[in-house]
């Protein structure tokens, strides 16, 4: 069983206010992207990086998997419109057995801890699949303005990735997605389509999401951290 690992980063990156995809803005020096890589190519689980991105930053990709030593990172395909596209590009580019495991994380995820990635692993090795998340803490309401009502955060998670997913049921799950011209927001909500059981690992509040100039400013201050030199 080997474990692939996807990487989307087709994200043009609107949202953070920067003319640069975010996965390409230099944090203390490095591409935020290799952060991400980084997280991968130290965990000796992971087989192969497999990257779906703008053609256009191949090329930097290519000097960026040399001189970050990313010795993992074998393919670079095309991003798609969507996340989703750019995910069913990267599986379908792979040469996979049924049972291996295709990981997905976001490219602008860049502070995985080591643990989070490793426990992912180890469960859905266990059980077929995994989905990293962390418990809802703050009071929920539902609203569109004004408040309309509040919601029990007893069971409710925010889905973060890395998602782990066997080659056969990932690729099912995709293809009908496609047939069905449904569009989720990620794996796991095309997975459990299939109704399937999917395990719940527990994340980090580490482990965000760089979507805005306050995240960015955010990252820049965890990296720039003593306990991180």
């Amino acid at each position: 069983m080997r474990l692939l690992a996807i990487i989307p980063a087709g994200g043009k990156g609107t949202r953070s206010g920067f003319n640069l995809p975010k996965q390409y803005l230099k944090i203390k020096g490095k591409e935020l992207i290799v952060y991400t890589l980084e997280v991968f190519q130290k965990n000796r689980s992971v087989d192969e990086i497999i990257i779906a991105a703008d053609p256009f930053y191949f090329n930097l990709l290519y000097k960026l998997k040399k001189k970050y030593s990313i010795s993992k990172l074998n393919l670079l395909v095309d991003a798609g419109k969507e996340r989703q596209n750019s995910v069913y590009n990267g599986l379908i580019s792979l040469s996979a057995s049924e049972n291996d495991l295709i990981l997905v994380h976001d490219a602008v995820r860049p502070l995985l801890p080591a643990s989070v990635l490793s426990n992912a692993i180890k469960i859905a090795k266990e059980k077929g699949n995994a989905i990293v998340c962390i418990k809802a803490k703050d009071t929920l309401i539902h609203s569109k303005a004004l408040v309309e009502k509040y919601i029990d955060r007893d069971n409710v998670w925010y889905v973060q990735t890395p998602q782990i997913f066997k080659y056969s049921v990932l690729k099912i799950a995709m293809n009908n997605a496609i047939k069905d011209t449904f569009n989720g927001t990620d794996e796991s909500m095309l997975v459990q389509r299939l109704n399937h059981k999917i395990s719940i690992v527990e994340g980090s509040v580490f482990n965000f999401k760089v979507t805005s100039k306050e995240d960015i400013k955010f990252l820049i201050k965890l990296v720039s951290s003593p306990h991180n030199n």
